[in-house]
């Protein structure tokens, strides 16, 4: 388990804009092989035609390019560039709920039906027996509102809004998938309630918390939580989407449909900045960071555990990661991104522009993108 007193100092990010088969450009990058090497495997043939990675640790700043942001266009991937963060979004949203714990307006182990009152039922679904902790760490049982509202259904209208108590409205139609706190399972719900809670404990939008407690204090002045906006500000690739064999532009998308749990826009370096403060206490409490790195087996293949709002991978075969390193995903659509940092303080941030669609070959090049640019393999 790591402490308070870890060393996370180190930064990569990677982002990647994908489509089609354009060919990958050359990479930028001073003396870095390991992140020439995702460069390249990410816009092979089967990849994307745009990608950029990112490294600040004590050792300075690295930038490495390759590929097109915009399949259209051909403009280059710019190495400041935004992008939608998708379930990047929970460690904020988690990081704020812990600080309300610190502040002793939430209490982790009570139930959300304390601060939601008659919010959390449907089908098997009771609020009264989950708590706050088990939301955090994906063990309520409440189903995923994203089994039942596909990228079709989302496509149809992209610029539609969403809020949060209707997409929690529509996963609470289903039954629960297991008696809560009895298994791990990975469920948006869980974070659309938790800004919910939030809301009320606070009076004031989830994102306005996020921002007035995570972004301002630490300078994060690329990262959004943008309500309605549908745009990404400033330098940024575009958003794809393959439903069928064409590739469909969704960069101008309503972020409510992904709200506390997925709604969020960022850039590499804010990212690392993020992932590098919390991870050195400077966001939380000793002991409320202790809870958040307190995990548990997800039952995945990659024998990863989940805390709050963050998850543990093994680093197999990997010296340079030591046993193991914090991170997350994140699906949007249009984005995926993976992210982590390890111990001795090197962070990584992996983001792909063509999401969903890519293919088994891309699914597998950024299942090895994110430890190859964090442990230099």
């Amino acid at each position: 388990m790591i402490t308070r007193s870890t060393a996370f100092l180190c930064a990569v990010a990677v982002v990647l804009a994908l489509a089609g088969t354009a060919a990958a450009g050359p990479a930028e990058a001073a003396g870095h092989g390991g992140l020439r090497a995702v460069v390249e495997r990410l816009t092979g043939p089967d990849g994307a035609p745009g990608a950029l990675a990112e490294v600040d640790d004590r050792h300075g700043r690295q930038v490495a390019t390759g590929g097109v942001a915009d399949i259209r266009t051909g403009a280059p991937v710019d190495p400041r560039s935004r992008f939608r963060i998708g379930s990047l979004t929970k460690p904020f949203t988690a990081t704020v709920v812990l600080q309300l714990v610190g502040e002793g307006r939430i209490e982790l182990d009570a139930p959300v039906e304390r601060y939601l009152p008659g919010v959390v039922r449907g089908a098997d679904n009771d609020g009264r027996e989950i708590t706050v902790r088990q939301l955090l760490q994906h063990t309520s049982g409440l189903p995923d509102v994203l089994k039942f509202l596909t990228p079709m259904d989302i496509l149809r209208d992209p610029l539609r809004h969403w809020e949060a108590r209707e997409l929690v409205d529509i996963a609470l139609q289903h039954p629960r998938n297991f008696i809560p706190g009895e298994k791990w399972g990975y469920s948006n719900t869980n974070y659309l309630v938790a800004g919910m809670i939030i809301e009320r404990v606070t009076g004031r939008p989830y994102g306005q918390e996020i921002r007035r407690r995570v972004l301002v204090p630490l300078g994060l002045h690329d990262t959004f939580v943008p309500s309605d906006a549908p745009g990404i500000p400033g330098p940024h690739p575009r958003g794809y989407v393959r439903p069928e064999s064409d590739l469909v532009d969704v960069t101008r998308l309503n972020p409510t449909v992904g709200g506390a749990a997925g709604g969020m826009i960022s850039s590499a370096s804010d990212l690392n900045r993020f992932l590098g403060a919390l991870l050195r206490g400077r966001l939380l409490r000793p002991a409320q960071l202790r809870e958040m790195l307190r995990a548990r087996p997800t039952g995945r293949a990659s024998g990863s555990k989940y805390g709050l709002g963050l998850e543990w991978l093994p680093a197999k075969d990997l010296p340079a990661c030591g046993d193991g390193f914090w991170g997350h995903d994140g699906d949007m659509l249009g984005f995926s991104a993976r992210t982590g940092a390890t111990k001795d303080g090197r962070q990584a941030t992996v983001m792909v522009n063509l999401n969903p669609g890519g293919g088994p070959a891309l699914d597998d090049a950024m299942d090895d993108a994110l430890p190859m640019a964090l442990c230099g393999r």
